[in-house]
This record gives structure tokens, sequence and C-alpha cells, in this order.
């Protein structure tokens, strides 16, 4: 027994010890194993970052939160974690400029330049948190072409509203000092909304590949079961009973405004005001003939709302905000659609601030989805400004002089008149400048079927003042002109530089089998991103079926259209 007595620490020194060596090695394992899956994850955040433009602040972004990084395994989850980091990012900033806002000696235009940001950055919030739950369901959702048309447009526009932002501080050298001091966090916004927007392409993109190569090319399949007269009528994205709707000689409006007082309204913000929020049904505005002098939005929350006028000669809503007198490019429209679903049919949209108070808006869409049929946009600088999302004209007449189409939506214009107007002693007009940013955004302007001829104060003198299709205002900027009727008011060169060589190699301006005295190619620029398209396959590319998500949502307007050439 004493023996034993005496064993026993030994034995139990013993056992603690092989328990020490075995948690030990335990240990060493679990280590190993998290540093073989960070390992592992690292790997994986850096393959999915190399398709980016900014890569190692790609991979940053992540890989500073290690338990973040150890929960990737798949590409998508790398982007998944990639937009809840620039969720972080945005709202950081989003405070930044909120703090700013509260300065007590800022400027009326600082004031609305601040105001612009806030907006801006809330949308991008919405936008993001919505490319979030799209690639949560992705790729069940819906057919995949149609799924990444519309992640890719959601982070176009947020990359977009960084640019509107910073935009309205360009002014004067003051407002630019101001801008310095929230400047690097929305800079830092949008190169990693640019980051998600590259990876989620090189997702969609392989898994379009591996689609089209198991089946026949989706979107010939899609045009070929709906019969060659639907090219003629309207496009899918529209609901057969906005179709109807627009169609119609007649409308049942949900409301009235008349500025003689014989509807429920004589405003149209009263009745924007008491519409219903988040609409899934199309609520219908009437606006019977007579002169609105006020500036009206739609925001956000306003979705499925049309204005239905009397005729865009009786119709007229009118302001005359612009940038000289406070005001910056993006608050000065007249009118500004914002919520998704918007549809305007027989209305004038109308900026009087003339041709001396630089950019006046008098229609500002970034509504998605939206569509405008026998409408008219009428300014000088900056008239129509199509600034994200998904947009179609149709049968409208769109005046101006300097970059009176611009923006940078995904947007078709088909059968519209475009007409130059007669600008300031020595201005030159140019119909589009298109904003696209970055080579991965899925964003232009399509003219289509259109005719691009001189107004009636311009066609005399034409000659003193030279009129161009376009030119770049951001580095991927892309406009396509195809099957219209280009009159002489337009120069030989076709297109204007926007200052020296900026550009000019990254942009992609194409023309195709347009007529008229203006539409010859034989003295167009020599640009490295200018091209006569020949190819109807590539032409095909920039109809409204191929180039706006599949064209199917714009059969829900009721508005007529044509989906292919």
């Amino acid at each position: 027994m004493t023996r034993s007595r005496q064993l026993l620490p030994a034995v139990v020194f013993l056992s603690s010890l092989l328990l020490l060596v075995s948690v030990a090695t335990a240990a060493a394992a679990a280590e190993d194993t998290n540093a073989a899956v960070l390992a592992a994850s690292h790997d994986l955040l850096r393959s999915s970052c190399s398709s980016t433009r900014y890569p190692e602040l790609c991979v940053s972004a992540i890989a500073s939160h290690p338990s973040l990084l150890s929960s990737l395994s798949t590409h998508k989850q790398v982007i998944e974690a990639s937009i809840n980091q620039t969720l972080r990012a945005v709202q950081s900033t989003y405070g930044n400029v909120q703090a700013v806002a509260q300065k007590p000696d800022l400027t009326p235009r600082e004031k609305v330049a601040v105001a612009d940001c806030i907006q801006t950055l809330g949308d991008t919030i919405d936008e993001l948190r919505e490319t979030y739950g799209d690639l949560q369901a992705y790729p069940t959702k819906k057919p995949i072409t149609e799924q990444a048309d519309d992640i890719n447009v959601l982070l176009s526009a947020a990359i977009t509203n960084q640019e509107t932002c910073m935009d309205g501080f360009s002014y004067d050298e003051a407002e630019k000092e101001l801008r310095k001091e929230f400047e690097g966090g929305v800079l830092n916004v949008k190169n990693m909304c640019s980051n998600v927007l590259a990876m989620a392409c090189n997702m969609t993109d392989t898994h379009m590949a591996m689609e089209r190569r198991g089946h026949e090319n989706s979107f010939k399949g899609r045009r070929l079961l709906m019969g060659e007269d639907a090219l003629d009528k309207y496009p899918r994205w529209l609901s057969a009973a906005d179709r109807r709707l627009l169609q119609a000689p007649s409308v049942s409006a949900d409301v009235t405004v008349a500025a003689d007082g014989s509807g429920d309204y004589t405003t149209v913000s009263a009745a924007v005001a008491a519409a219903p929020e988040k609409s899934s049904r199309r609520y219908v505005i009437r606006i019977k003939a007579g002169v609105y002098k006020e500036n009206v939005e739609v925001p956000k929350k306003k979705t499925n709302l049309m204005f239905y006028g009397d005729g865009r000669r009786t119709t007229i809503i009118t302001g005359s905000r612009n940038v000289v007198d406070g005001s910056t490019t993006f608050r000065s429209a007249t009118v500004a659609a914002v919520g998704n679903g918007f549809l305007a049919r027989g209305i004038r949209f109308e900026n009087t601030a003339g041709p001396s108070k630089h950019q006046a808006v008098a229609l500002r869409v970034g509504s998605d989805l939206s569509a405008f049929y026998d409408c008219e946009m009428s300014a000088y600088q900056d008239t129509l400004y199509v600034h994200s999302l998904r947009q179609f004209f149709r049968s409208c007449y769109i005046t101006g002089t300097v970059d009176f189409i611009f923006g940078n939506a995904a947007v078709v214009l088909q059968d519209c008149d475009i007409q130059p107007r007669r600008p300031n002693s020595g201005q030159r007009n140019m119909v589009t400048a298109q904003g696209r940013d970055d080579p991965n955004e899925n964003t232009g302007i399509v003219i289509q079927e259109c005719r691009i001829s001189a107004a009636s104060d311009l066609a005399p003198v034409q000659s003193s003042f030279p009129t161009y299709l376009g030119r770049p205002w951001k580095e991927y900027s892309r406009t396509v002109v195809m099957k219209s009727v280009i009159g002489d008011v337009v120069q030989p060169e076709g297109w204007y530089p926007w200052n020296g060589n900026f550009a000019l190699d990254t942009l992609f301006y194409g023309e195709y089998q347009n007529t008229g005295a203006g539409a010859a190619t034989g003295g167009r620029v020599t640009w490295k991103g200018f091209k006569v398209i020949t190819s109807a396959t590539e032409a095909g590319s920039y109809t409204l079926d191929n180039f706006v998500a599949g064209g199917s949502w714009v059969g829900n307007t009721g508005f007529p259209f044509k989906l292919g050439l």
C-alpha cells in the first residue's frame, strides 16, 4: 500500500503531462487548420480581386478583418463581403458629409452641393443593399442575363453617385476647398464600388459563357419566342396593363392636376406629395393643359407614378434654376424623376434660364425602368440629364445647346427629334456628353432611328455655331448613333474632344447606317475610340433588346418601341 501511494503522484503527473501534450497537439493542429483556412481564404480573395481596377484596396478591405476573411470559401461570398465593407465606408462618409452640412458659414450653393452628396450617398446605400439581395438570390432569382444586368446597373449607379457628389463642388476654388474635407472618403467609396462591379461582372460573365455553351444564344432564343411582330410593338419591360394605358386615347387617372382649380390639385408637386409610397401598381397623375411654374421631384419612395399630360405643346412644367444663380447642375432640374418605374406622356419639361446661365436642366432622370413618350425637353446647356439606371425615350423632342443630352444611364432614344438650338456667341453645340467612368459599367447613350437637325433659331446661322454629336464627359464615355438621319448641322468631324487627349483612347463612339447630309463618315475623327460600325451583329448589341436589360421592361409602359434594328 505504501509503495502504491508513492506511485500515485507519478501516475497523476504522467497523465497530466500526456493531457497537456494532447491539448497542445490539438491546439497546434487547430492553429495549423486555422492558418490553412486563412491562407486558402486569402488566396481566394486575391484571386477574386485580381479582376478589379484597385486590387490592393479590394484585398485590404477584407484581409484586415481575419474573422471575415476566414468565412470566405466562394467568389460569391467575397463579393458579398466586399459589399458589406463598402456599405460601412459609405455610412462613414455619409456621417462626415452630414457634419460638414452643419457648418454655419456655407454659401447657398455649398449648402445645395452638400445636400446633393447626402442624397446621392443615401441612394448608394439603397443600391448596395439591393445588390446584396440580388446576389444572395443569384443565380435563381431570374435568368442569369437579366440578373447580371440588374446587378451591373445598380453598381454603375452607385459609382455615378460619387461622381455627382464631387461634381457639385466644381464651380469655384472655395467650393473645391470644402470638397477636400470628404473627397478622400467619397473617392474610396467610388473605388470600392468599382471593385465590387468588376468582381460581379467576372462572376456573371463566366456563368453566362457556361450557359451559352450549354444552350443556344439566350437573346436569340427570347426573340424567337416573341415572334417577329414584337419588334415593332412594345419592349418587354412594361406590363400589358401599362401598354394599354399608354396606347389609349384617354386614361383613367387617380388624381387630376389643373392650374385653373378644376382638378384635385393646382400644382404637380402637391399631387406627387399625396401619391402613395412604394406603390406596386401604376398611379396616374393627369396633368391638364396649362403652364405649371414649379420645380417637381418624384422622390425615391414614390414608385410607379405616371404623369399624363394633354400634349407636349399644352401641358408645360417650367422652371429656371441654374448654376449661375447658385444651384448645382443636379439640383437645377425643373423636374427630377427618381422613384423607380416612372412614366410620362404628353408633357413639356422646360428650363427657361437661357444660354448665359450655363447648366440649367429641364429634366433629370434617376428612375430605374422609366420611360417617356411624346414628351418635350427644352432648355439650353444640359437640357436632359439621363443621370443613372435604365431609361427609354420614344417620339420625344429634345432641344438645347451645350451637352444637352448628358449623364450615365443605360438609355435608348428612339424616333426622337433632336435639335441643337442657337447658343451664345462663341459657343459650340454638343448633342451628347456621356458620363461613363468605369469600363465595367453597362451604361451609355444610344440614339436609334432619330432625326438630328437644326432648330429654327439655329438653322439660318448654323455656320457660325459648330455642332457635334458629342464629347467625352468622363473617361469611358460611350455613345452610339445608328440608323438616324443626321442633318448638315453636324460638322464633318462628328465628335469633339473634351480637353486635349482626355478619353480619346478609352471612349467608345460608334455610328451605324446613318443617313442625311451630316452622316458621311469619311471626315470623322481618327480617335482610337471612334468606330464606324459595319456589322449588324455588333450594332444589335446596342438595341433596346440587348443594351437596356433585354428591353423586357419597356413593354409594360405601353409606349411604342422597337427591340431590334
